[in-house]
């Protein structure tokens, strides 16, 4: 499980570095600033830079440099507790889950050292509706903590978190 985590997160964290880097560099999106991809009926998949100096829907965004510090601060020491989670995890999909979360929070940290803020691009819609504009990390993330749930609330009853 150990290292079905750490692979899953070392994959995530290159795909996620890799799409940033042609987002900046190749695409440059911060000059164009949105890039219509796709359009099918009442959806749409765009791609819009946004410089997220926050948190999950830029809760917590400030221009200050602390701010930023603070943050990453905070994604490295939860990474941290998560990696030590991962060494003791109980099934493989709990071991998966946590280095998609890991891989995703190790990504946007990198852009808070890298840039001030996190490189944010993917652009859904449906309807008319605008999902907040993400990244691979955070997909990374949300899958993560998605299947953590999952796994919580559904595993078998003769499983407890500490049996072999």
């Amino acid at each position: 499980m150990r290292t079905a985590g750490l692979i899953t997160a070392a994959i995530l964290l290159v795909l996620d570095q890799i799409s940033k880097w042609w987002i900046l560099e190749v695409l440059d999106l911060p000059a164009r600033r949105s890039v219509e991809i796709l359009t099918a009926g009442p959806f749409g998949f765009d791609l819009t830079m946004v410089w997220n100096r926050g948190v999950t829907f830029g809760l917590l965004s400030g221009d200050s440099q602390w701010n930023q510090l603070i943050l990453a601060a905070l994604a490295t020491v939860i990474s941290a507790v998560l990696l030590r989670w991962l060494w003791r995890a109980e099934n493989l999909l709990v071991g998966l889950a946590l280095g998609a979360v890991i891989g995703g929070a190790i990504g946007n940290v990198i852009d808070r050292f890298r840039f001030g803020a996190v490189v944010d691009f993917v652009d859904v819609s449906a309807w008319g509706w605008h999902w907040y504009v993400f990244n691979i990390a955070d997909a990374g993330i949300v899958i993560g903590v998605s299947l953590l749930v999952f796994d919580a609330l559904f595993r078998p009853q003769g499983k407890s978190r500490h049996s072999p």
